[in-house]
C-alpha cells in the first residue's frame, strides 16, 4: 500500500469515528471524492504527493496532503469550526498505518476561502505527514 492510500484510510477511520466532528458535518460525511447530491457540510479529501525521504537503510516518505471543509452556511464559522476539530484530531495523532510507521503528523497550514458565485465556504487543512516503510 502506498504511503498516501495508508494515510488516508487510517485519516478516514479517525475523523469518522468522532462523535464531535459527525456533530458539526450532521453524520459522518468523510468522502474522497463528493457524492452527487451531497449537502454541505463536509470533508474531502483533496490533493496529495509522497516524497521519498528514505536513507541508504531506511525507505520512508514525506506525505502532503489537504483536506477540505465545505460549508454553505453564511461566513466562514461553521468551516473554521470543523478545520478546528480536525486539526485537534490530527495534529500528532497516533495512527497506525497499513504498511508504513507514522513518525509525525502535523498541520501545517489552514486557510479559508469563499466562492460567491456557489455560495460555498471551503476550510483547506495542509497536512505533512513523515511515514517509514516497515
Amino acid at each position: 500500500m502506498t504511503p498516501i492510500s495508508a494515510l488516508k484510510s487510517a485519516l478516514h477511520a479517525l475523523l469518522s469515528g468522532d462523535a464531535t466532528l459527525a456533530g458539526l458535518l450532521g453524520g459522518a460525511k468523510i468522502h474522497d471524492d463528493v457524492p452527487r447530491g451531497q449537502l454541505t457540510p463536509y470533508v474531502v479529501f483533496g490533493e496529495a504527493t509522497a516524497r521519498e525521504n528514505g536513507t541508504s537503510s531506511d525507505r520512508g516518505h514525506v506525505c502532503d496532503l489537504t483536506l477540505l471543509a465545505w460549508s454553505r452556511q453564511g461566513g466562514s464559522r461553521e468551516a473554521l469550526a470543523i478545520a478546528d476539530r480536525i486539526g485537534a484530531l490530527v495534529d500528532d495523532a497516533a495512527l497506525t498505518l497499513s504498511g508504513h510507521r507514522l513518525v509525525l503528523l502535523r498541520v501545517i497550514a489552514t486557510e479559508v476561502r469563499r466562492t460567491p458565485e456557489k455560495d460555498l465556504t471551503r476550510a483547506t487543512l495542509r497536512l505533512r505527514a513523515i511515514t517509514e516503510v516497515i
